[in-house]
């Protein structure tokens, strides 16, 4: 129906429709006052302003650390279930649980309470499974974070204090899985305490005190249940959440690190705000993170201790092997060689000493002081907010792939008996081979890896100097093929050439001009010299921005000039063909047989 004529007019251009404001919520009212109150107080909008507004790059490396911190997250959730239902009690008691295989069996509250929690307790199964898990996960990605950082060059100036607390949060780290892994008091776990108990007595002079200190007596005494119980649930948690508290706190001081790219330079970083893109990104990786842990919990068995029994010092069980992290150790103990001293009425055992306790030692001391190390033979004082791509550092790379082979084989040597049953060869025979691969293969990785860096930088080389390939295939009038290739474009020659480059320090004069030696230790510049010479020696030097002009320039030319010739040889080639045709025309003319041949053959 037509609405009457006196209510129908024409909209007036020139003003435009101004939307009602929208009045806040029943929520937003609700919390406008506690926040209004707090911000008076705290600060809290000024510092939301900023901080929320902080950006971050996306790589899918970094979430490599992401998942470090939302498993650990996790295993604090069931952790909290866990111990709601743990007994951290070495007393004995008598099973009369659900499980009939073990009914009526003597054992210790702690392993009573863990079948109780698997098969009595409704969820407790699969938060067991979750938790243990949890804590692999946890554990490999801060390896798998490491290593990130380590092959980039992220532990550079400034944040050499970060690397340390995160060489902090590994040691920690696999120590509180090693204390949770030891709580259900179960007949495997009971090993690896009896084997951390050799590692303890192994110390010379007083590994007997320090076991005494350590178990509380004896081996296994009755208490270390309940001490690893309060270490594990209460004490490095809290050195673990403080210390990724200080690791996330200095990622915002000294904002995060990012891959080369346009755009991308020591004083910006590319990416996203945290709220509300970078927010909602991390909050759905972290159930995602969630869901992957609850699927393997609920599918994927780990740790049945039902099927091995409580805890018995007088057994062993066949084929025990520790959790992946601390199984590098038990390799290194497995192999070495049987060296012990006997001085007056003590043992000193270098076979367990040296292989475990100093060998750990070695590892976390050289991966505290790597930055330092390099900074002092390259030299470098300059903060660094660019990762490095791991070809433009050859010799770091090597020493990492190096490292990784070495743990790889100690890994591997921890299950020498599983290797020798499996395969149906000598138990022997793989305890020399290993001693001789962790040596060796090391080695061979090293020089492999060296050598593949310097040649993909060569090959990046190459590609700057000559273009990159177009798929475009030409034919020369000889026969011959060839690609065309165009210059690279200016955001690539960035990214492959914006790295620092570092060259061998030459020979500084021993004194000066007036004869005066000069300052610091000849021996120790003798090193730095051949350490630089050692790290960057082979390294093809970066072509300067004369270089790619002239290299770009030559390619353009080239490419007219191939483009002309060809033109100039196609014209040739198409008269003599041309010219021929018409002979042969005219030679069948000739003979009789046809009076014209077809045009199209004629022309072709």
């Amino acid at each position: 129906m037509a609405k009457p004529a006196s209510t129908v007019r024409e909209a007036d251009p020139s003003v435009e429709a101004q939307p009602a404001p929208r009045k806040p919520g029943m929520v937003m009212k609700a919390a406008a006052g506690p926040a209004t109150w707090a911000d008076e107080r705290l600060g809290l909008a000024a510092l939301g302003r900023k901080n929320l507004r902080k950006v971050f790059p996306d790589h899918w490396s970094f979430l490599l650390g992401e998942i470090a911190l939302y498993s650990f997250l996790i295993c604090l959730l069931t952790g909290v279930f866990l111990t709601l239902w743990f007994k951290p009690s070495m007393g004995e008691v008598e099973y009369d649980g659900s499980y009939q295989l073990l009914k009526g069996l003597e054992m210790s509250e702690a392993y009573a309470s863990t079948l109780d929690i698997s098969f009595d307790v409704r969820g407790g199964l699969l938060m067991r499974q979750i938790h243990h898990w949890g804590a692999l996960l946890f554990v490999a990605a801060m390896f798998a974070h490491m290593l990130r950082v380590f092959f980039t060059g992220a532990f550079r100036k400034p944040r050499e204090l970060n690397w340390l607390l995160g060489v902090g949060l590994i040691s920690i780290g696999m120590i509180e899985g090693f204390a949770g892994y030891s709580l259900p008091d179960d007949l495997l776990s009971g090993t690896g305490l009896r084997f951390v108990d050799g590692l303890v007595r192994s110390i010379p002079l007083i590994g007997t005190w320090a076991e005494f200190l350590v178990f509380g007596g004896e081996f296994p005494g009755d208490l270390i249940i309940s001490r690893l119980y309060m270490a594990h649930i209460l004490l490095i948690p809290a050195v673990i959440l403080g210390l990724i508290a200080a690791h996330l706190a200095l990622v915002v001081y000294h904002k995060h690190t990012q891959y080369p790219g346009p755009g991308r330079t020591e004083k910006n970083v590319v990416g996203y705000p945290l709220f509300p893109v970078y927010m909602a990104k991390a909050g759905g990786f972290f159930f995602i993170v969630f869901g992957v842990l609850i699927l393997m919990g609920g599918l994927v068995q780990i740790n049945p201790v039902w099927t091995v029994g409580p805890y018995n010092p007088a057994q062993v069980s066949a084929g025990s092997q520790p959790d992946w992290y601390m199984g590098w150790v038990e390799g290194a103990v497995r192999i070495m060689p049987n060296w012990e001293w006997h001085i007056g009425h003590t043992t000193w055992s270098w076979n367990v000493f040296l292989p475990a306790v100093v060998l750990m030692g070695l590892l976390f001391t050289v991966m505290g002081l790597y930055p330092f190390i390099e900074q002092w033979i390259t030299g470098d004082k300059s903060e660094h907010h660019l990762l490095e791509r791991p070809r433009n550092n050859p010799t770091r790379t090597a020493f990492g792939v190096a490292a990784a082979t070495c743990y790889i084989l100690f890994l591997g040597a921890g299950g020498n008996d599983i290797i020798a049953t499996t395969f149906h060869v000598s138990l022997n025979a793989v305890t020399y081979f290993m001693r001789g691969a962790v040596i060796l293969l090391p080695i061979v990785a090293f020089i492999i890896t060296k050598r593949v860096c310097i040649g993909l930088q060569r090959a990046d080389r190459d590609r700057l100097t000559h273009g990159a390939e177009t798929g475009i295939i030409r034919r020369a009038v000889d026969g011959g093929y060839s690609e065309k290739h165009v210059p690279v474009s200016d955001d690539e020659a960035f990214t492959l050439t914006q790295h620092t480059e570092y060259r061998p320090i030459e020979a500084a004069p021993t004194s000066d001009a007036h004869g005066v030696r000069a300052k610091g230790s000849q021996a120790a510049a003798w090193a730095r010299r051949k350490g630089s010479k050692f790290y960057f020696g082979a390294n093809p030097p970066k072509l300067t921005a004369e270089e790619l002009a002239e290299a770009k320039q030559h390619i353009l030319e080239h490419n007219n000039h191939e483009e002309h010739g060809s033109d100039d040889h196609a014209l040739e080639a198409g008269n003599g063909h041309h010219a021929n045709g018409t002979g042969a025309r005219r030679a069948v003319e000739s003979d009789g047989t046809e009076a014209e041949s077809d045009d199209s053959v004629r022309t072709h």
